[in-house]
């Protein structure tokens, strides 16, 4: 992907940089392309992408040739390239040349290391055979080291490329001396193997066992840690995999196939049952069940009819739709957020920075260590050979590929999983904000409820209608009004059971402020605001709604006062669970909205949430953040609406509902995208794992080079088994990221609490 955006007056580019093998590398590319006038660049290990912010003076032509001139590849992205996003290990040339390359290897390497280590194997001139098979194994099959370290030299630098080029010809050209100058090449020639290097076998002893293996293990570590790092891209390859290639549009020429790239805002397209949705849209005609799982993390099917909205990449489980294209291309939600989670993998966490910073010493200081180890020996008057096992074998294992590996792999697999069950990160900093918060400050209105009028309770005078009957009459009136109270008294009607059509109103008339009234039915039916009632079975109903912070309409039929209909926003059905969940983690919740107190106490009672402001401007939720701030908190501010977003952009953390307003997702740092406030609670609990790994790949990135460098220098290390190591120690790093993959939330256990709103929902759905 190719980004392009203006921040500050910058221009944002990406690059593809190519060769890069360890932290050494990705200091070094930086530190090359800061080397332009205003030019700052954060480069990526795991993804090989580099983000360019420059001037735009500064053309992407020159960022290239910067990259090039550190000694590495570098070439914008092809954009739109969701087939190449998809393409896995199995199609891809560069993949299969080094698999090609380890197996030949391999094959090599093997009789060396068998012969080498299994004295019993050993027959007559088997010396003369190994050096036969090891020495394509030095030159070939360890040729992209020994070429990236030359690149290298060329740019005055060193990476880990250069330690292991350098250990395999030290090997390598010391076998070749021995073979024919030290004794080793005489017929008869036995060597024994031990763990730990020996010098008393003098100059007949070979390393060809260490000059295979070196490149052997290399490979080996390096496949398996590249389809690892495939592993943890597996969202945006599952993301681009949603994106559809072909549309059925039916227009004036009947119904058609077209490609995707030709699908125009307002033309309407087919979608059968078992396809997915190609872009965004509008339900025009049909109704079904579509699974949105893959792209906004929901369990549940949702039901769509005409009017519906859509997300393109949704699964269309059930009838034929007909859909109206409301936005294409890069604008769809589903292009949103696979541009989300990959600006949120090219970014780089503090504890990256300082592990890039620590690597970009590190290989010149392995180099000198090296060096000093092999003079120090030989000062000593050790053996050579010993001395060079100890110099080969330091170069070997303490190459920083895990230490380059240990933060970006663990980022790649989190926000990959976040974006699957529906947690959008811009960044690594947002998942190091979040284990950090210990507020967070909540919304009400769309965030902890529906943000839709419902009808709560239905109170009838006893001995007049029943109760089906007057909800009847009154949805019948409530047709004629868009009020919110009108959609929820129909909507609520017409899921009653044995509704049928409700009656055809004439003589209606709307009176704004006070109310609507019509003959329905053979009767006179009025609703409106209550100014006092009479009945006491009304009268309590009426005490009841206000203290609950519900809604209360009046329902006169012919002249008389015969029910009171009880209308709130209830809170989520996930909100009890998410506040519960949010104080089991320490988080203290805090309710902030511009509605009325009486509202707001409810919803803050049922979701036991002990701190109220009521009436918040924007202004005021604003300062409410900053004052939370000064008092020592870490804040998180959840909300939807353009009245949030000057209090999202005023916290420690921003979190935007996916169904808000663009203003307040792009206030956010974080944005949950199924529109579900316990997704929330999924990226604390997320955010917490993802950093836990990040320090336990550092501690075993940093503690693996403490724990055998040291028995390296002293020459208690082979350079085979250094290699071993080295390897291994890479794959362990992305293996231990891998594991986010599989990260599921912890959801709380036990019942749900009771609430009044829990009672009132089930009192008016009898």
């Amino acid at each position: 992907m190719s980004a392009g955006g203006a921040t500050a007056g910058l221009t944002v580019t990406d690059l593809t940089v190519g060769g890069m093998t360890c932290a050494a590398c990705v200091r070094r590319v930086e530190r090359r392309l800061a080397g332009l006038e205003g030019v700052t660049a954060t480069v990526n290990l795991a993804t090989g992408l580099a983000r360019v912010s420059h001037p735009p003076a500064v053309t992407p032509g020159e960022l290239v040739a910067a990259v090039e001139r550190a000694g590495y590849r570098a070439e914008l992205p092809v954009s739109g390239g969701d087939e190449d996003s998809a393409r896995t290990d199995r199609d891809d040339p560069e993949a299969r040349r080094e698999r090609e390359r380890l197996v030949v290897t391999a094959l090599l390497a093997v009789p060396v290391l068998v012969l080498s280590m299994v004295p019993a194997l050993q027959f007559r001139n088997w010396q003369w055979l190994c050096f036969v098979l090891a020495a394509p194994v030095a030159v070939w099959s360890a040729w992209p080291f020994h070429s990236r370290a030359l690149r290298g030299l060329r740019h005055a630098t060193a990476t880990m490329d250069t330690l292991v080029s350098l250990g395999v010809v030290a090997s390598f050209a010391w076998s070749v001396y021995a073979l024919f100058l030290g004794g080793a090449g005489e017929t008869g020639m036995r060597m024994s193997f031990s763990p730990v290097p020996s010098s008393s076998e003098g100059m007949a002893h070979l390393y060809l066992e260490a000059a295979v293996s070196v490149p052997l293990f290399v490979l080996t570590g390096r496949f398996l840690e590249a389809r690892a790092r495939r592993g943890t891209g597996q969202a945006l390859r599952s993301l681009a995999e949603l994106a559809a290639r072909h549309v059925f549009v039916t227009d004036e020429q009947g119904e058609r196939a077209v490609p995707i790239a030709e699908l125009r805002v307002g033309q309407v397209f087919v979608v059968r049952p078992g396809e997915r949705v190609a872009t965004d849209g509008r339900v025009t005609d049909g109704s079904s069940a579509v699974d949105l799982s893959l792209v906004t993390g929901e369990s549940r099917p949702r039901e769509v009819s005409p009017g519906s909205a859509l997300v393109g990449g949704a699964l269309n489980a059930g009838g034929l739709l007909r859909v109206e294209a409301t936005a294409v291309g890069a604008d769809t939600q589903l292009a949103r957020i696979t541009r989300l989670v990959t600006e949120a993998q090219t970014g780089k966490a503090r504890a990256q920075r300082l592990a890039d910073a620590v690597a970009g010493v590190f290989v010149p200081a392995v180099l000198a260590v090296a060096v000093t180890v092999l003079g120090f020996w030989l000062g000593a008057g050790a053996d050579p050979q010993a001395a060079l096992t100890a110099c080969v074998a330091v170069l070997v294992v303490a190459c920083p590929c895990a230490l380059g590996l240990a933060t970006p792999t663990a980022l790649m697999a989190a926000t990959g999983r976040g974006a699957l069950l529906g947690v959008l990160v811009r960044g690594p900093q947002t998942l190091e904000a979040l284990q950090h918060i210990d507020t967070v400050v909540l919304d009400k209105t769309g965030t902890l409820t529906t943000g839709h009028m419902t009808v709560a309770d239905v109170t009838v005078v006893p001995g007049t209608l029943g109760r089906d009957e007057v909800v009847r009459l009154a949805a019948a009136v409530e047709q004629g009004s868009e009020h919110p109270i009108g959609r929820a008294v129909v909507a609520f009607a017409r899921r009653l059971p044995n509704t049928g059509p409700l009656p055809d109103v004439t003589a209606f008339t709307a009176t704004p402020g006070h109310g609507v009234s019509g003959a329905a039915g053979g009767r006179t039916v009025a609703l409106g605001a209550p100014d006092g009632t009479a009945h006491p079975a009304l009268a309590e109903a009426l005490t009841d709604a206000e203290n609950a912070g519900h809604t209360p309409v009046l329902v006169r039929i012919d002249g008389r006062d015969t029910a009171l209909i009880a209308l709130g926003d209830p809170p989520r059905s996930g909100s009890y669970r998410a506040v519960d969940r949010l104080r089991r983690l320490g988080i203290r919740p805090v309710l902030a909205t511009g509605d009325r107190s009486a509202p707001a106490e409810a919803v803050a009672d049922a979701l036991r949430i002990d701190e109220v402001h009521a009436r918040c401007t924007p202004e005021g939720k604003a300062s409410l953040v900053r004052r939370l701030r000064e008092d020592g908190h870490r804040v998180a501010v959840v909300g939807d609406g353009v009245n949030d977003a000057a209090a999202l952009a005023a916290a420690d953390l921003g979190i935007a509902m996916g169904g808000g307003t663009d203003a307040a997702i792009g206030a956010a740092d974080l944005t949950l995208a199924r529109g579900d406030i316990e997704a929330l609670v999924d990226a604390v609990g997320l955010a917490r794992r993802t950093l836990r790994t990040i320090r336990v790949n550092l501690l075993w990135a940093f503690g693996y080079n403490a724990v055998t460098v040291p028995p390296a220098m002293v020459g208690l290390l082979d350079p085979m088994f250094a290699a071993a190591a080295m390897s291994v120690s890479s794959v362990l790093v992305v293996a231990n990221s891998l594991r986010l993959r599989d990260w599921r939330p912890a959801h709380a256990t036990g019942p749900a609490r009771r609430t009044r709103w829990a009672r009132t929902g089930k009192a008016a759905a009898r």
